[in-house]
């Protein structure tokens, strides 16, 4: 059976990390080096088919939340407070649905329970033309990815993903032409029925527009016990951009 791959760090009431789409769990070292510092056992988890996890043609919300399953079963993980950025959001989310006696609390990163059309074409677009068997370098690399991609902080958390995969040849540690053909799944809304009563925290970023006035309706829908915060300035990778105010918030909510 495949596993998921993860980083534990500290000890205490268990936590689980998800990360966002194209994303990976060092990602979140920092910030999970700080909740294990505030007396947290950390699970910084690498979701399917994204770092250094398996790779699978199947690909879907419900299945993303059986490996979860599978990991806390593994893990003799009983309940756990879980946070969840972006895609990392949603699989948090339909866990809590199907699994609520799983989760002691469920805390969303900058995402709704709703559909959202696929973005990110034009990154996957740069990425699929970069020439990896030519490239000789993560500083060419950049270069070669400048060209489409003018926002240096997307293209270093993009960039994050390569690696030596043999002498002289890099890859990628996410299963691109997967994510390509997965679009539609990463972007779907959460099922009509998924219900979870529960203590829930979204976060959203102030000047993301991932989470709008018009989401609370829906949250509230599927997450009764919900409320929205959020930190004004922040774009989508609010964790990273406002990390301090990120924590604040969030170990706020963990620790009540």
């Amino acid at each position: 059976m495949e596993k998921l791959y993860a980083k534990v760090l500290g000890e205490g009431k268990p936590l689980i990390i998800l990360h966002g789409f194209l994303g990976m769990s060092d990602n979140w070292k920092t910030l999970g080096k700080r909740y294990a510092d505030a007396g947290f056992q950390v699970h910084l988890l690498d979701q399917r088919n994204h770092g250094r996890s398996f790779w699978s043609p199947a690909f879907s919300y419900a299945l993303m939340a059986q490996d979860l399953e599978r990991y806390m079963d593994r893990n003799k993980l009983g309940r756990a407070i879980l946070l969840g950025h972006s895609m990392g959001g949603k699989t948090a989310m339909t866990f809590a649905a199907a699994f609520p006696d799983r989760v002691e609390r469920l805390l969303v990163a900058d995402i709704a329970p709703r559909y959202y059309p696929p973005h990110h074409q034009h990154i996957l677009e740069a990425l699929d033309r970069l020439p990896l068997d030519q490239v000789q370098s993560r500083g060419e690399a950049d270069e070669r990815l400048a060209e489409s991609l003018p926002d240096f902080g997307v293209r270093q958390f993009l960039l994050k993903n390569l690696y030596w995969k043999e002498s002289r040849k890099l890859g990628f540690r996410f299963n691109l032409e997967v994510l390509k053909d997965s679009m539609e799944a990463i972007g779907a809304a959460l099922p009509e029925n998924a219900w979870f009563s529960g203590p829930v925290l979204f976060i959203s970023g102030g000047a993301s527009g991932y989470i709008t006035d018009a989401d609370r309706e829906l949250i509230l829908k599927h997450f009764p016990g919900a409320r929205v915060e959020t930190i004004p300035g922040a774009g989508h990778w609010l964790h990273a951009e406002k990390p301090d105010a990120f924590y604040r918030i969030s170990s706020d909510f963990i620790k009540s």
